[in-house]
């Protein structure tokens, strides 16, 4: 007999030292998510495309020669994904929620917003990257997974259901968080062959790196919020089961 996926609820943890850890790695998201905002969001509003593709600044030569409407998209997608990696990380702040409840409920809805307009944005530009098929799957897909969480977590809050509309939002954020952990990959990857002796051509590296990101810079920070979201006893889901 096949059981179809249904939610289930685990024991949540509540000792000192995991609401320690939990501080430790609260501050670590939000300082890494203004860090990105600001050292790589900020730059494209400071000149024009074309300007910062002379420079060589991030994605700006893969763009400087688009369309207005894909060149708008990618705008609206660092506008948008921006917001959500500020403002989401505040939304898992318990002070936020319990002393200041409407505040956490509007940045909740610009939150929100930032990704649906960030979600949408990322399929249109999507095509465009630089990572050629890999990227337009594994960029596509991230945006058309974070536009389900969170149309999830948003339809979870307004039926009432806290705990599933946090374990959504976990794993919406996890998505959002992305913007982060891509460019933390980029480096690592860039650099492994140095770890083997190898010599190191910048160029080569970051193509290299940037083909692998795709994909690597989403999948395990869904696995790791899947376990956030059983350790704190919030609605999970398990595989269906096969039985004689």
């Amino acid at each position: 007999m096949t059981r179809l996926i249904e939610p289930v609820r685990t024991a949540p943890a509540g000792t000192r030292g995991s609401r320690t850890a939990g501080r430790v790695g609260w501050a670590f998201v939000l300082l890494s998510a203004l860090a990105v905002v600001a050292f790589s969001a900020t730059p494209y509003f400071t000149a024009s495309l074309r300007e910062l593709a002379g420079d060589g600044v991030g994605l700006a030569p893969t763009y400087a020669d688009t369309s207005v409407f894909v060149q708008a998209a990618f705008y609206t997608h660092i506008v948008g994904g921006a917001t959500a990696l500020v403002l989401g990380a505040l939304q898992f702040w318990r002070g936020l929620r319990e002393r200041a409840p409407r505040a956490h409920r509007w940045s909740g809805r610009l939150y929100l917003a930032g990704v649906a307009v960030g979600g949408a944005a990322g399929l249109v530009i999507a095509p465009s990257s630089p990572a050629g098929y890999v990227g337009f799957f594994g960029f596509g897909a991230l945006a058309v997974l974070w536009l389900i969480t969170g149309w999830r977590a948003y339809r979870a809050i307004r039926r009432g259901d806290v705990p599933s509309h946090q374990a959504w939002m976990i794993r919406n954020y996890a998505l959002t968080y992305a913007g982060v952990t891509l460019r933390l990959w980029l480096p690592l990857l860039m650099m492994s062959p140095m770890l083997l002796g190898q010599s190191v051509d910048m160029g080569t590296a970051f193509a290299n790196a940037y083909a692998a990101v795709p994909f690597l810079c989403w999948l395990p920070n869904l696995v790791v919020a899947e376990w956030l979201v059983r350790r704190r006893g919030l609605p999970s889901y398990r595989l269906p089961v096969t039985r004689d």
